[in-house]
């Protein structure tokens, strides 16, 4: 009996040491027959620009892993993609840095408005346990930002890697944080226009009104970090 276990021990071991753990910033040959494009290639940010243009010099990469300035203040600005969506399914990592607040955003219109956030809806990213002030329901990571709060999210220790899902399909949108689905609504709906019009987007004519947009992502109150930044259209 000792002698099966050791063996099976032994092939288990074998299989393990066959199966190469997959680059960062890379897609599988699945993934690449799935239809997903990666948003960064871990060398370079040819495939994302300044919120209303320049080149982010704000931002740096290091070791294939995407940073925004870490200063705060919005002080590198924020980015966009190039390239404009409409349904689609973002997949990134992302890791803060101790009392940082960051974002990813959606459905962004250029040259309508001062900041990106007066714009496109705000997943959030936030430094949930160790923020300095008191947070509201709706500002903890995972939530539709001013909107709609996250429901059983759960952020990963302060130096791990998070995983952040988002689904657009029309008006339908939903947040995912590490596996878990923490956020779900409809655009335009009387709900959305009620959590609008009572909230600080009131008085913003050009917040979520657009139907495709770029994808962006924040530079403002300290160090984020993003790497394995990929999307599928639908």
């Amino acid at each position: 009996m000792k002698k099966y276990i050791f063996l099976a021990v032994m092939a288990a071991w074998m299989v393990s040491c066959g199966q190469k753990e997959q680059k960062i910033n890379t897609l599988t040959e699945a993934q690449i027959a799935e239809g997903w494009e990666l948003l960064f290639n871990g060398a370079d940010m040819s495939k994302w620009k300044l919120y209303n243009g320049g080149e982010p010099t704000g931002w740096k990469i290091e070791e294939g892993v995407m940073k925004n300035s870490g200063v705060g203040s919005d002080f590198g600005g924020d980015i966009i993609t190039v390239k404009q969506y409409s349904n689609f399914e973002l997949v990134l990592e992302w890791k803060i840095a101790p009392r940082s607040n960051s974002g990813v955003f959606y459905r962004v219109q250029e040259g309508v408005a001062q900041a990106i956030y007066q714009t496109g809806p705000e997943y959030q990213l936030i430094d949930d346990k160790g923020w300095p002030e008191k947070l509201q329901a709706d500002q903890y990571s995972g939530a539709n930002y001013g909107m709609h709060a996250p429901v059983n999210a759960k952020v990963k220790p302060i130096d791990d890697w998070n995983e952040t899902r988002i689904v657009i399909n029309g008006n339908h949108v939903e947040h995912w944080l590490n596996g878990v689905k923490v956020v779900d609504y409809e655009f335009y709906t009387d709900d959305w226009y009620a959590r609008k019009n009572a909230g600080k987007w009131k008085d913003v004519a050009t917040y979520g009104i657009a139907e495709t947009g770029h994808i962006g992502l924040q530079d403002h109150g300290g160090l984020t970090m993003f790497r394995n930044i990929r999307i599928k259209e639908l």
